[in-house]
């Protein structure tokens, strides 16, 4: 028996119980029309569910076999699993109560399009496994460029994540530094690179120095100031530094929307830095990107010209699902060059008449990705994208502007984008510590709620409470519900 908050009708749809035999087309046709009106009803019901799941450590695995079964199961069984054992423990990331971590949308279109994607079941390694897959890709990613405002010199190509996008962009880095000679010898007789980027930088960053070989030892990680944004005089001081001690200025990775609060480096300063030293430049936009759809947030990327990659995600504010990140580069041909390989089994008489993108990155295996990104631009169009996103920043700036008003309540980063840092701060707390401690606690304490989920960071030592609004499907009301229930929560702290 399910719990009454997971109990709406599509979860109990009778499917037909045919035991020991393997699905047919004609169950596949039923049980699939069931699953859209499930979908359906999940949406529609999806606020009935509490945000953030509600199991225990170890709740879920013990309520599944030690082993695998020996016989085929019925469709309804396995649903009736589904429904009992998972859902439970499902964090509903598509909820309009959604404020926590940066979202990871879907849509309507987007959803359907990936069941098409799952049912071409295409491999989309080169143009000769599936000329569409390859020709839309490149055609999207031509709309995308001009729709966030890129130069006509950024190419496109789809990844799957920022952290592998910011990979590919050190590799490609290396390899151009070294004239592909690393890819040839190894880092024998070189002289160690240096990388930079601030301390509120994403940690896929130093995951990405350590995969390429270039150690951590020599990421530095530069001061921020007032905003949280990188200070480019400590960078100058540190690419300096370097210099004067033998190490090789390599990449400098600028952020545009830093994880804990949305700050944003000073592009046009730095690229200018890395211009002089002839340092690679890499933009992590992963959230924020998706706010250059509005000509008002361009200023954001002034500088652009200087920047050798670019990264952001659709699929956390596009209104796309996970997986869908798009990638730009000025240097194609370095790009290329550090990734290709061509075994006889994969040589086609059409290579150099086409792009063949698994030597735009590190999968050989590529899913068709710009399908979904095709069905969400074409079904939202440009205007209807613009208008969700600029709502989610107008929402925000509002949402700040009660913190400002408030007694009990304290911004602790500007808002530059659509997300909230902020503290309950009573006038009787006086100690730092025990500040931290009670923000700690009234964070479990409204999510617990299931209303709504929020997340945090620290900022200058702060434990600092997170507000992002981005979800597809939230509306003003919900923003407006949220602040209500984070002040009556509030109150058992004050």
């Amino acid at each position: 028996m399910l719990p009454a908050f997971f109990c709406f009708k599509s979860i109990l749809i009778n499917f037909t119980k045919k035991k020991n035999v393997v699905m047919d087309l004609n169950e596949f046709r039923r049980h699939g029309h069931e699953l859209i009106e499930w979908m359906a009803d999940y949406f529609e019901n999806i606020e009935n569910f509490p945000v953030k799941s509600r199991v225990s450590p170890g709740d879920i695995i013990k309520k599944l076999p030690e082993n695998a079964p020996l016989q085929a199961e019925s469709f309804d069984s396995i649903m009736e699993d589904f429904n009992n054992i998972i859902i439970p423990g499902i964090t509903h990331w598509q909820h309009p109560g959604w404020h926590g971590y940066f979202t990871a949308n879907n849509s309507y279109p987007s959803i359907l399009a990936e069941m098409l994607t799952s049912t071409l079941g295409a491999q989309c390694m080169s143009w000769l496994t599936s000329p569409a897959a390859t020709e839309l890709e490149e055609r999207v990613m031509e709309w995308i460029a001009k729709m966030i405002g890129l130069p006509a010199e950024f190419t496109g190509v789809i990844q799957d994540t920022a952290s592998t996008a910011t990979l590919v962009s050190l590799l490609t880095a290396r390899e151009k530094a070294t004239g592909m000679g690393i890819n040839s010898n190894g880092f024998y007789d070189l002289k160690p690179f240096s990388i930079y980027c601030s301390t509120e930088a994403h940690s896929s960053i130093e995951r990405a120095v350590k995969i390429a070989g270039l150690g951590k030892e020599y990421l530095r990680k530069i001061e921020v100031d007032e905003f949280y944004a990188m200070r480019t005089d400590k960078l100058l001081t540190a690419i300096e530094k370097d210099i004067k001690d033998g190490y090789e200025p390599l990449a400098v990775i600028a952020a545009i929307g830093t994880t804990g609060s949305t700050a944003i480096d000073p592009l046009d300063e730095i690229g200018r830095i890395c211009k002089k030293y002839n340092i690679w430049l890499h933009v992590d936009a992963a959230w924020a990107g998706t706010a250059l759809l509005l000509p008002e947030m361009r200023h954001i990327i002034k500088g652009i010209e200087n920047v050798d990659s670019l990264i952001f995600n659709p699929h956390k504010w596009m209104f796309t699902n996970f997986d869908c990140s798009a990638y730009f580069v000025q240097d194609k041909a370095a790009l290329i060059q550090t990734f290709e390989i061509l075994p006889e089994y994969l040589k086609t008489k059409e290579s150099n008449a086409v792009n063949n993108y698994r030597d735009w990155g590190i999968q050989l295996g590529r899913r068709f990705r710009a399908l979904k990104l095709w069905f969400v631009i074409r079904s939202f169009g440009i205007s209807g994208l613009q208008e969700k996103v600029r709502n989610h920043i107008n929402w925000a700036h509002e949402f700040a502007g009660w913190i400002e008003k408030s007694k009990n309540f304290e911004l602790l980063a500007p808002t530059p984008l659509a997300t909230v840092c902020f503290r309950l701060n009573p006038e009787t707390v006086i100690s730092e510590e025990k500040l931290n401690l009670i923000n700690s606690q009234l964070l479990e304490a409204i999510n617990n709620t299931g209303k709504i989920f929020l997340s945090h960071t620290k900022l200058n030592g702060k434990f600092t409470i997170r507000f992002v609004i981005g979800q597809t499907n939230t509306k003003h009301s919900h923003i407006s519900d949220a602040w209500q229930l984070i002040n009556d929560v509030s109150t058992q702290f004050s």
